[in-house]
């Protein structure tokens, strides 16, 4: 199999102004020095262009020429995947919509492939639907890498083509983990007298054997425990299976989320768990497609754009293929969206002096892991009021929605100061020391009427109280949130596992 991707860009420009063109189209940081010219840094490699010079470029399946005329440079940049071909072994598995095969030169990863094919009721109706592989990698792609980037641990690598997926090898679980927002479908005729619309807060969890002769019934978590279940090595006990149930709510909510600024319900949805077979941890596995889920634009059932509309058709004509093909094409074509923020956000650190630059360096790092810029200033409220209360104006100006982290020492100033001063947010994060700190803390505490800055004494705290803030609108940080939540509610749970059998 041959997946080869294309692209050439062709670029003129000042020196000074290659930077920011380069790095915006190659997405590789670019330095620019009067002395050596053009250094551009790939990965681990550093390719030197002095002026007057050209030279090509290998590197991870990327062809550059760079050429240097005058004080003008022309860049011309050739990129192809980084595997053009797949050297595809024996076929794994074969389900109704999808093929897994062995990667013989990647030992531990497997190729996903969709099929252009749409089933309902456990294959009883089943149909050829042009361009729905396609369709199902896209939406699988984009979601994996929306969970991925949250902190979701996934059987995914990268997409390889229109229609398949690169994925680390499992062991699947044969389990689907249904969750619910919403009563509907078959929940509403295993629980006669529930009215299609309840809600479930939290969201519903419920588990069902894969047998499609016995139409997938419903398990118990003790059903599931006595099975006795063991892959990859891995035996699946009450701690895995309570690590399942608590990702599928948060992969759920991450998801609701990550819908609800489209104005789009996810009503329900089903995934599948597998046993990383190099790693030995249980991962998000199969796929999440527009066959995984029920969502309502505006939360509308009339206006469902998931399989739902095919498991509906009454009888199966191509006009009803065609409907069908196009709610698909509805939802892929949003997709890409969930991995864009839909509002801009920043944190900015106002130091009072540079000795305080170590504590400031901890919550730049923690907002890092958010996902949130955060930007490091030097002004104090006491010495420079003036410059505090500019500095403030300044970021207020540009009408990003900014958190201010206030971190000074001895007499905390310049959060109050800030917070008097601003309708945005501000958090005071005073670097305490052993000595003065119990009397130090109160000048961050005990404040005039008027003002309402916060105070968190620990660096990564500060930073994720901003993330809290900023993930009220923003699904992308509040992802992040969610699965720090769910992998430190993991990592306990492991952690007891393993006192409890002695391997600690």
């Amino acid at each position: 199999m041959t997946s080869i991707y294309f692209s050439l860009g062709l670029m003129t420009c000042i020196k000074s102004k290659l930077y920011s063109l380069v790095f915006t189209f190659s997405q590789f940081p670019t330095t620019i020095s009067e002395e050596r010219g053009l250094t551009v840094e790939m990965g681990k490699q550093d390719y030197e262009i002095r002026r007057g010079a050209s030279k090509w470029t290998n590197f991870s399946g990327w062809r550059c020429l760079l050429l240097y005329i005058n004080s003008k440079c022309i860049l011309i940049l050739l990129q192809f995947s980084r595997e053009r071909v797949l050297n595809i072994g024996k076929k794994l598995y074969e389900g109704k919509t999808k093929e897994v095969y062995e990667l013989l030169d990647s030992p531990g990863k497997v190729l996903l492939q969709s099929k252009d094919q749409i089933t309902a009721g456990n294959a009883a109706r089943k149909n050829h639907l042009e361009g729905k592989a396609a369709i199902s990698n896209k939406i699988t792609s984009c979601i994996f890498q929306l969970l991925q980037e949250a902190g979701i641990k996934t059987a995914f690598t990268r997409k390889c083509g229109e229609t398949a997926f690169i994925a680390p090898k499992c062991e699947m679980i044969p389990i689907e983990w249904v969750c619910r927002r919403i009563a509907t479908g078959s929940f509403l005729k295993r629980n006669p007298g529930v009215k299609e619309g309840y809600k479930f807060y939290p969201p519903k969890v419920e588990m069902f054997f894969k047998d499609d002769a016995n139409n997938d019934p419903q398990w118990s978590q003790e059903q599931l425990i006595a099975a006795k279940f063991c892959f990859a090595g891995l035996a699946i006990g009450q701690t895995e299976v309570d690590i399942m149930s608590h990702a599928t709510q948060a992969i759920f909510e991450i998801l609701e989320k990550s819908w609800l600024p489209l104005n789009c319900t996810l009503v329900d949805m089903k995934i599948e768990f597998g046993v990383d077979v190099t790693t030995k941890e249980i991962v998000l596995a199969d796929v999440i497609d527009n066959d995984s889920w029920r969502l309502w634009p505006s939360g509308d059932r009339s206006q469902q754009k998931d399989k739902q509309s095919y498991r509906d058709l009454k009888e199966v004509t191509p006009e009803g293929l065609q409907m069908v093909k196009k709610n698909f094409e509805w939802v892929a074509e949003r997709v890409e969206l969930l991995l864009r923020p839909e509002s801009q956000c920043r944190v900015v650190v106002l130091m009072g002096s540079t000795s305080d630059l170590g504590h400031c360096e901890k919550i730049k790092k923690a907002c890092g892991n958010f996902g949130i810029p955060c930007e490091l200033r030097v002004t104090s409220a006491h010495k420079g009021p003036d410059e505090t209360l500019r500095i403030k104006a300044e970021y207020e100006g540009d009408s990003i929605p900014t958190v201010f982290v206030a971190v000074a020492g001895r007499s905390n100033g310049l959060g109050p100061v800030m917070s008097a001063n601003t309708a945005y947010p501000v958090i005071s994060c005073p670097p305490l020391t052993p000595d003065w700190g119990a009397q130090d803390v109160w000048s961050s505490l005990r404040l005039p009427s008027g003002v309402g800055c916060s105070t968190v004494l620990s660096p990564e705290g500060s930073a994720q109280f901003a993330a809290q803030i900023f993930g009220l609108n923003n699904h992308l940080v509040w992802a992040k949130l969610r699965a720090s939540i769910l992998n430190t509610w993991i990592s306990l749970k492991q952690s007891d596992k393993k006192i409890r059998e002695g391997n600690l």
